[in-house]
């Protein structure tokens, strides 16, 4: 019974020692710095968009 438990205690120790590497790292996107830093900037100009149309909608409503 032991040795199923320690099976199980070194699973998780690997899989938390995996995660810890991989943290922080980008995925390969194949993307340049610069296509990036665009794609980035057009999710930002999304997102503040998104934000001012909600914050104008609470506003109106007030």
């Amino acid at each position: 019974m032991a040795r199923g438990n320690q099976r199980e205690l070194s699973r998780q120790k690997n899989l938390k020692k995996n995660q810890d590497l991989n943290k922080g790292k980008r995925k390969d996107d194949s993307l340049t710095p610069a296509q990036r830093k665009q794609r980035d900037m057009e999710i930002m100009q999304m997102k503040q968009k998104a934000a001012d149309e909600k914050k104008s909608m609470q506003q109106r409503s007030s």
